[in-house]
């Protein structure tokens, strides 16, 4: 039986106005993906529940397959194992998943066709970009565990991406997470109200100067 990928779409409109940094410190410092990972375009910008999918380097067959198979909303999290040699998404699989109304791609792998996707402006985020072209004809995994920039991720958990990187929630910890999110994020509005005030940070986080020790 395959993983079940929960409808998040509640979720996502919950975590929408939060940033990565809040996810992964409400998270207890986990679930940062490599920050080599980046947007392939300046203000793409991801949110929903992972479908995950294991590529052989240089073979982008299970894309096309997660592509026709995938639910709207979903998040395509893809593992080329880190190759960069070979666009495994470029503008044909993006307009694919636009009309199946998939949400995004995170890759740890490279990607094509940048002008085009951004024109589209479909969130993609990848190791790297590369004009080499993928085989079609490797056998690969789909809604299986996948390594994402050293984060194991699992169908169904909450994928956020922004200019500042890209965060993984697991799936059973979301409620948990977003109420220690909200409860940073008045915090922090807090302190940045005190801070305007004349406040200093050293004050406000009980900092010390390490040479007054």
């Amino acid at each position: 039986m395959k993983p079940r990928i929960a409808r998040t779409s509640d979720a996502d409109d919950r975590f929408a106005d939060f940033d990565p940094a809040t996810l992964y410190e409400a998270a207890g410092r986990s679930g940062m993906v490599d920050p080599a990972i980046r947007p392939a375009w300046p203000g793409a910008r991801v949110c929903g529940p992972a479908f995950t999918v294991a590529c052989p380097p240089g073979d982008n067959l299970m894309l096309h397959v997660a592509v026709a198979q995938a639910e709207p909303g979903v998040v395509i999290v893809a593992t080329a194992v880190g190759y960069v040699m070979a666009g495994a998404w470029g503008e044909v699989l993006t307009e694919a998943a636009r009309a199946r109304g998939i949400s995004g791609l995170v890759i740890d792998g490279a990607v094509r066709d940048i002008d085009a996707i951004e024109a589209l402006r479909f969130p993609v985020f990848s190791r790297g970009v590369a004009i080499g072209s993928c085989t079609k004809e490797k056998t690969g995994m789909l809604q299986e565990p996948v390594q994402l920039g050293g984060i194991t991720v699992r169908s169904g958990d909450l994928v956020f991406g922004n200019a500042d990187g890209v965060v993984i929630v697991e799936q059973d910890r979301i409620e948990e997470v977003y109420k220690a999110a909200i409860s940073r994020r008045t915090k922090e509005s807090e302190i940045i109200r005190l801070l305007r005030e004349g406040r200093t940070t050293m004050e406000l986080l009980g900092l010390r100067d390490p040479r007054e020790r």
